[in-house]
């Protein structure tokens, strides 16, 4: 079974230049996904003008069939605004687009299982367009326009806090996420590029474990008691 890393290190060359809130997303997706049993890749995420202008040309000017409506600058793509992602299969290699496969065999489909997941996390869905359904794709637009992006319009302070808010589960500005025991809030971790992280001592401790540093190997010990 592939690692959640390896299925991470599948999508790291191809999430640059994404807008910040958009790659934290990504992560969380990738993460998220993965924990549903649904290993995914990034095939997509930001693209260029002229990129664009040759996607559009598929199934029109040039052979293929036709995969965008967008021109160039047209498309949340060009803004880093939204990503495309795949089926990542067990082999680690080959990527499906078939929107019928349960690969995790829990009797929903694994494209509606990531659509869900990224839903959640504040993006738009390809698959719920009311024509030419694009089921790879999700886009976190912060109410903006083509137009206004192209005018230079970026998302605001707030709407940024309110994204990251959704993305981390915690409170707009904080980036907390709770961590609970049993039911019961022992600390606050944060979400770092789609990985959850928590205090070391106070779970371990709230696990009835020891815990100490020794700051000359810069070394933590976990003792259980």
């Amino acid at each position: 079974m592939l690692t959640l890393d390896q299925v991470k290190s599948k999508s790291a060359g191809r999430l640059g230049d994404l807008h910040p809130v958009v790659l934290t997303a990504a992560g969380a997706l990738l993460q998220r996904s993965y924990a549903r049993g649904v290993p995914i890749m990034i095939t997509q995420g930001m693209r260029t003008i002229a990129e664009q202008n040759e996607l559009y040309a598929q199934g029109r000017t040039k052979k293929g069939p036709i995969v965008t409506n967008a021109k160039g600058g047209s498309s949340y793509h060009n803004y880093g605004l939204a990503i495309d992602f795949a089926l990542l299969l067990p082999d680690g290699k080959t990527l499906a687009w078939d929107m019928n496969r349960d690969g995790d065999n829990d009797k929903v489909a694994d494209y509606r299982e990531v659509a869900e997941e990224g839903k959640k996390l504040g993006f738009a869905w390809g698959g719920d367009w009311a024509s030419f359904k694009d089921y790879s794709h999700l886009e976190m637009t912060f109410g903006l326009t083509i137009d206004q992006l192209r005018a230079g319009r970026q998302p605001t302070a707030q709407q940024v806090k309110e994204a990251l808010a959704v993305i981390n589960g915690g409170s707009a500005g904080t980036g907390e996420i709770a961590v609970q025991l049993n039911g019961r809030r022992i600390a606050a971790g944060v979400l770092e590029n789609g990985t959850t992280l928590a205090p070391v001592r106070a779970v371990a401790e709230a696990l009835g474990a020891q815990v100490t540093y020794d700051p000359v190997t810069r070394t933590v010990h976990i003792v259980k008691a």
